[in-house]
Order: C-alpha cells, then sequence, then structure tokens
C-alpha cells in the first residue's frame, strides 16, 4: 500500500515536471520566435504583397508609399519623438535649425497623448495671438488632433508665407476651448534677444545684464557671445539668463553656452543608451570663458529639451563657495531624451531616440524636468503681458483700454532675479578701505 502511494506520488511529481517543463519549452520558443528576424520578415512581405495585390485603391499601393507607412507606423510604436521623415519633412527639420520655414510659430511635443503646445516663437503669428505653453490643440482645421504624431501636427501648421489654417485650442489651466485663424509667416528666429525684444542689450540697474535666449539653433552660441561682449564693455557685474519659453534645439549649442562659464574639462551632460558603448560624455573646451560672475537662470512650463540642459547644468555646478547660478521660475517641461538623425538613402531620414540626458550631478531630465531653486509661479494672464509688452509693436496692437495694463504689466520672475542678484552684489561688496586722515586724526 505504501508502495502504490509513493509510486503514485512520485509519478505525479514527474507529471508535474513534465507539464512545467513543456509549457517553459513552448513559451521560450514563442518568445525566440518573436525576435527572430526571417519569420518576421517574411510575414511583412507576405502581408506587403497581399496589400499590393487586393486593396481596392490600387494607386496607393506602391511600394514606396506601403514601406514608408510602414515605418512611419513603426517608429510611431516606440514614443512621441522618434519618426520616420519623408524628405520633405527632414528639408522641413533642417530649416528649422539652421533659417526659416513657413508656419504659425509654435513649437509642439506630444505630451500625455495630447498634441502640446511647448512654447510659442517670439513675434510668429501664435505669439501674437496669445497661445500659451502647455494649451493643448485638440483641432486644426476641423480635423481632431486625436492620435496625431508631432509629424502629422507640424505638417498640418506649416504651410506657405500668407495661406490661413485654423486651430482650436485647450487651455488646461482654465478650461477653455478657443478657435484661432492664423495666417502663416515666414518665420525667421533671432534666437539671442534683449529685454525689449531687440539687440542692442542696455545695462540694467546694479550693472546687471539681461539676454533672453528664444531657442537654440546654429548660430546661438555666436549671438550670444556677441551679447555677453556688449555687456561687458559696459561694466556688467552679474546677468540674467531668460530661457522661459525656450523649447531647446541643438545639444553642442547648449554645452557651448555652458562652457562660457565653467572650467575647461567640466562635465556639462551626460547621455545614456543601451549598453555602455551608448554613454557619452560632454565637457567644457574652455573657449571664450567669461569671469565669474552671479547668473539667475529664468525658466517655466515652456523650457524645454537644450533649455533643461543648460539650466540643470549650471544649477548643479553651483558650489565651492561660488554664486555660479540659482534657478528662478516654474518646473520646466522634461523633454530629456537625445533623437539621432539618421539620413537615408532616397533622402528621408529616421529620428530615432537613442538615449536620456542626464545633469553633471546625473539627475535624469526626461519627463521630470528642472526644478529651480526659488519657485515664482506666474499666471497665464500675467505671462501673456509680459510677452505682449517685451515684444516690440506689442503694446500698440492692443485695444486702448488694455494698453496701459500691458504697459505697467509686472514680471515678478524678473522681479525676484533682480532682488536676488541685488543682494548678492551687497553681500560680496568688499568693505571700503579705511581713510588715512581719519586715522591721523584718531593718532592725535
Amino acid at each position: 500500500m505504501k508502495k502504490k502511494f509513493f509510486y503514485g506520488l512520485l509519478l505525479g511529481v514527474l507529471g508535474v515536471n513534465l507539464f512545467l517543463g513543456a509549457q517553459i519549452y513552448f513559451q521560450s520558443v514563442h518568445a525566440a520566435e518573436k525576435d527572430e528576424a526571417y519569420p518576421n520578415i517574411k510575414l511583412f512581405t507576405v502581408v506587403l504583397e497581399r496589400v499590393r495585390q487586393d486593396y481596392v485603391d490600387g494607386d496607393k499601393v506602391s511600394y514606396q508609399s506601403l514601406i514608408h507607412g510602414a515605418m512611419k507606423g513603426m517608429l510611431k510604436t516606440l514614443d512621441p519623438h522618434s519618426e520616420f521623415m519623408e524628405p520633405v519633412k527632414f528639408d522641413e527639420m533642417k530649416k528649422d535649425t539652421s533659417g526659416e520655414f513657413g508656419g504659425v510659430g509654435i513649437v509642439v511635443a506630444v505630451k500625455d497623448s495630447h498634441v502640446t503646445v511647448v512654447a510659442p516663437m517670439e513675434d510668429t503669428p501664435g505669439f501674437k495671438a496669445g497661445i500659451l505653453s502647455g494649451d493643448r490643440i485638440v483641432k486644426i482645421n476641423g480635423r481632431s488632433t486625436e492620435k496625431f504624431t508631432i509629424n502629422d501636427a507640424v505638417t498640418k501648421l506649416r504651410g506657405e508665407a500668407g495661406t490661413e489654417v485654423e486651430i482650436t485650442i485647450f487651455r488646461p489651466s482654465t478650461g477653455v476651448t478657443k478657435d484661432y485663424k492664423l495666417v502663416r509667416a515666414a518665420i525667421k528666429v533671432e534666437t539671442i534677444k534683449d529685454l525689449s525684444g531687440r539687440r542692442e542689450f542696455p545695462l540694467g540697474d546694479n550693472k546687471t545684464g539681461y539676454i533672453r535666449m528664444t531657442q537654440f539653433g546654429e548660430q546661438t552660441t555666436d549671438e550670444f557671445e556677441t551679447a555677453l561682449r556688449k555687456l561687458e564693455k559696459q561694466g556688467m557685474t552679474s546677468l540674467i539668463l531668460d530661457l522661459r519659453g525656450n523649447p531647446g534645439g541643438l545639444l553642442d549649442q547648449a554645452v557651448k553656452v555652458v562652457e562660457k562659464f565653467v572650467p575647461r574639462g567640466t562635465l556639462i551632460v551626460s547621455t545614456e543608451g543601451r549598453g555602455s558603448t551608448q554613454k557619452s560624455t560632454y565637457k567644457a573646451n574652455g573657449r571664450d570663458k567669461h569671469p565669474d560672475m552671479p547668473i539667475v537662470v529664468l525658466v517655466n512650463g515652456g523650457s524645454a529639451s537644450a533649455a533643461e540642459i543648460v539650466s540643470g547644468a549650471l544649477q548643479d555646478l553651483t558650489g565651492s563657495g561660488k554664486c555660479r547660478a540659482i534657478i528662478v521660475g516654474e518646473q520646466t517641461f522634461g523633454k530629456g531624451s537625445v533623437q539621432s538623425i539618421l539620413p537615408l538613402q532616397d533622402g528621408s531620414a529616421l529620428r530615432l531616440t537613442t538615449a536620456k540626458y542626464y545633469t553633471p550631478s546625473h539627475k535624469v531630465i526626461h519627463e521630470r524636468g528642472i526644478t529651480p531653486d526659488i519657485i515664482v509661479p506666474m499666471t497665464d494672464e500675467e505671462e501673456r503681458d509680459v510677452a505682449l509688452k517685451r515684444t516690440p509693436g506689442g503694446v500698440e496692437s492692443l485695444p486702448d483700454r488694455d494698453q496701459d495694463r500691458v504697459r505697467n504689466a509686472r514680471d515678478p520672475q524678473l522681479d525676484r532675479a533682480m532682488d536676488l542678484l541685488k543682494g548678492i552684489s551687497l553681500y560680496t561688496k568688499p568693505a571700503p578701505k579705511p581713510d588715512k586722515s581719519d586715522k591721523v586724526a584718531a593718532a592725535k
């Protein structure tokens, strides 16, 4: 009886082991099939040929259109920033960083599945209409943007100067939905401006300089250096660097901006992708190093990508008894992934997310952003009025009843920056040397 029980138990255990082993084997085989190239490419070609032969509209099923469509879908499943760019789209991207394009001047990203305004570009139709960072574009020309990629949104917003586009904006902060009819313009971006939206760069109170950086294009570093030298010739002793509403741009330009203020060899930003070979570090070369001076960097929810690299680096590198930079404003956008541009032989290209950015202290930027040292919130109305005030002709474009309000609008974030630098100046000011005549009088 005991033997029968023992053998039965043994057979039961073996059966369970055999069953579990078979399950694991079939699961591993199935997983291997998912990651094998040949069977999946074969499946793709079977579907491709079936669509070519049987789809009702034969003019829509050229090999190029089907392959391009497949690549768009493939990249779309990865993340909101990776995409397949056809030749026209690739050309538009190159214009973004080098010069001029036709559009409404709105930088967009897909955030939480919504087409979201990162920042309106100054002096553009979108900026003048009052569109703000964080606004959601829910319709373009009456068509819902649900499931839109960045490429879809940009394609719809771009166009020849003088043509119209209608967009519907939902503003989460107020819950208001509003329609805008915008006339596209030739968007030529000057990336460095002064407080009045010009390029004169007068020195402010307490010898404080102010530079606004609207984005990071190919000429940004050179323009920035020119502005710094103008201010230094006037005796600048402290600087406000305004990165509010700056949607980012070129990584190398962000690195070159930071290296103007830090010693040679200082780590500015690192990137990490898959595996040990996908790690890169960017350090200061020490070119055009400017004298040590207190810096306040202004940021907000429209500060993204390269703007977050600059603010994050200057924030991390403050120390050793020196006040290099204080970050003031609101939490930044949180776009800290690296998109590598991979040109293809037919003039198209892949924009592929290959890594994430890390600040010098190894804080991740992506989906977190940079937290200011001093948080100073601003309402939508304050942001709108301040933007109009600093735009050449902005006040004059308003009805008479609104002009005085905008002309007298205060910028609480800028005011706080000025107060901080004034306090630092007073604290670090050397004590006056005693007058020799006073010593003689005391001796008598």
